[in-house]
């Protein structure tokens, strides 16, 4: 008999027609000591069930039972870590820790109180920052604090709900890294939920996936010896197949065939804000060195003199060419994006597309951010219309609004276009971000991490939809990311930048494999992963704001 165990249990909420089963016949037993990761997609009921094992919420059947017994609410035996920190603001990294402490050891002197919050705040890698407030920490130090304050309450089980979605790539690695170290010292009972397949395997014994319909998929066993490590993953044959075995898996139940081509695109002709014969000439357009960033510079004044945030960035891209742009945090890659948008001053150098100075937003650069900045009173078609009407002048009405619908039904939302942006999901309104990009039929189609808000299996399911409608298009793009598999999913040439300031190209992969490319048809191309290797190493030199002196190679496009 396990240490938890629930017994078909299913939960739902509103009562009669509105009445929506979340989670359906669950029955799953954890033994003690062991680590246990669910993965699915959003909305299909892991932070519910994470609420019934944390008592929470209660089942409407079944049963779930701690040790034998019935979970009536929450305890100290079950340390919780929520997506969000919770932390009281007006408390130092020691005071919120603190709380843990008094709680469950109310009788404690002064030092050994004290002992006992320097303890757990070192576990976590935060002594330097005990005096200091949630306002003065990051966003991976303030979810530090977080697992230090369930920690302290000595839980039996630890239950970690997406500790690491809000946060950055890097401040998530290092932090799954630190629990992993926790839990292989004190082995406690550890259920983890989350959306990242790599999290999942470099932690759990088994990975269990939730699947859409609220059921349990059967667990998958992680059968890679520990202690693992994060660089040495890619390498592993073992990691590569339950890597492929559990994407394809998710994919398969969360990723239906959601377009159906039912709307044809008219032959109509965008007009940006170019003069007249500009528009003449650019009917024979450059294929080669469609794009050209020159020696270009950013310099910001600040009260101690210039600072240099990019420092002589030079490459040459070739028309309809898809370019990923990573690096860490810092280094300088949305500032290009902006500079190429005309968002943002040119310090030193230029920006050439078509043959022709960038300067100023223009609807010929379409920008996809991270956030879509959608009006929220507007429905989807009539946020897309906003740059439809503006670039098709000379459309009809009729064929402003085919163009409107096309692009809606390729990003999969033929039956939400007049949903009013307001009562979309996140994912929902990138879609319509996408769309309007695309839309606007772009000479340059720059994305600044659009999918950086989603989670890992919306974040798949929208790159299959901007590769399929890149795939008709063929526009020329720039996808600034911070996700190598993203990366490489995307593009021609990945560019890597070095750490800022003084940023610049450190290296370029050209990435050689087939289109169209699906996620499920790269995991089994025996090149995948050597590129993900190349672009790893490269990150990992730099990381922890490392400046190796950078190796320039493949700046100009073939």
């Amino acid at each position: 008999m396990g240490i938890l165990t629930l017994t078909n249990v299913s939960k739902g909420f509103s009562e009669g027609a509105a009445h929506t089963e979340v989670l359906r016949d669950i029955n799953l037993t954890v033994a003690e000591g062991e680590f246990v990761a669910i993965l699915g997609f959003s909305g299909t009921g892991k932070s519910t069930l994470m609420n019934l094992i944390a008592g929470l919420e209660f089942p409407d059947t079944g049963s779930v039972k701690f040790k034998g017994a019935e979970i009536t609410g929450p305890g100290p035996e079950r340390g919780l870590v929520f997506q969000s920190y919770s932390l009281m603001p007006w408390l130092t990294v020691g005071g919120n820790v603190g709380l843990a402490v008094d709680a469950v050891f109310p009788k404690l002197s002064r030092a050994e109180r004290r002992e006992k919050i320097e303890h757990y705040v070192n576990m976590v890698g935060l002594s330097h920052a005990v005096d200091r407030r949630p306002s003065e920490l990051s966003g991976g130090m303030r979810q530090r604090v977080s697992v230090a304050r369930a920690l302290a309450m000595s839980p039996e089980m630890l239950l970690l709900d997406e500790p690491l979605s809000a946060l950055d790539a890097l401040s998530r690695a290092n932090l799954a890294d630190e629990i992993l170290d926790i839990w292989e010292q004190d082995k406690k009972t550890c259920i983890l939920i989350t959306n990242d397949v790599d999290e999942a395997i470099l932690l759990a014994d088994r990975i269990i996936p939730l699947n859409p319909d609220g059921t349990l998929a059967d667990p998958v066993t992680v059968d890679i010896p520990r202690p693992r490590y994060r660089a040495a993953m890619n390498h592993d044959a073992t990691f590569k197949a339950l890597r492929s075995e559990v994407t394809k898996y998710l994919m398969d139940v969360g990723i239906a065939a959601k377009v159906e081509s039912t709307r044809h695109l008219p032959q109509v002709t965008p007009i940006h804000s170019v003069p007249a014969a500009v528009a003449k000439a650019q009917d024979s357009s450059l294929e080669e060195r469609y794009l050209t960033f020159s020696k270009l510079h950013k310099i910001y004044p600040t009260p101690k003199g210039p600072l240099t945030v990019v420092e002589d960035f030079d490459l040459k891209i070739n028309k309809g060419e898809f370019i990923s742009l990573i690096g860490h945090s810092g280094c300088g890659k949305s500032t290009v994006l902006t500079m190429a948008a005309g968002l943002n001053p040119i310090s030193k150098g230029a920006i050439r597309l078509d043959g022709w100075d960038v300067e100023g937003a223009d609807p010929e650069r379409a920008v996809v951010f991270q956030s879509p900045n959608l009006f929220p009173w507007l429905t989807a078609k009539e946020n897309v219309a906003v740059g439809v009407h503006k670039v098709y002048p000379r459309a009809s009405q009729a064929e402003r609004r085919d163009v409107i619908e096309y692009y809606l039904e390729r990003v999969g939302l033929a039956d939400s276009m007049d949903k009013q942006a307001s009562s979309m999901s996140n994912g929902m309104k990138q879609r319509v971000g996408i769309a309007r990009a695309f839309a606007l039929s772009p000479k340059l189609l720059l994305l600044d991490e659009p999918f950086g808000m989603l989670d890992s299996l919306t974040r798949w399911e929208l790159q299959e939809v901007l590769m399929e409608v890149w795939s008709r298009t063929k526009v020329t793009a720039i996808c600034v990311t911070h996700d190598v598999d993203e990366a490489i999913l995307l593009a021609d040439r990945v560019v890597m930048m070095t750490n800022g300031p003084q940023a610049t190209i450190g290296k370029i992969t050209d990435v050689k494999l087939p289109r169209p490319r699906t996620r499920k048809a790269l995991l089994e191309h025996p090149d995948y992963y050597t590129y993900r290797a190349e672009v790893l190493d490269f990150l990992e030199e730099y990381e922890h704001g490392a400046k190796p002196k950078p190796k320039p190679t493949n700046i100009a496009a073939e």
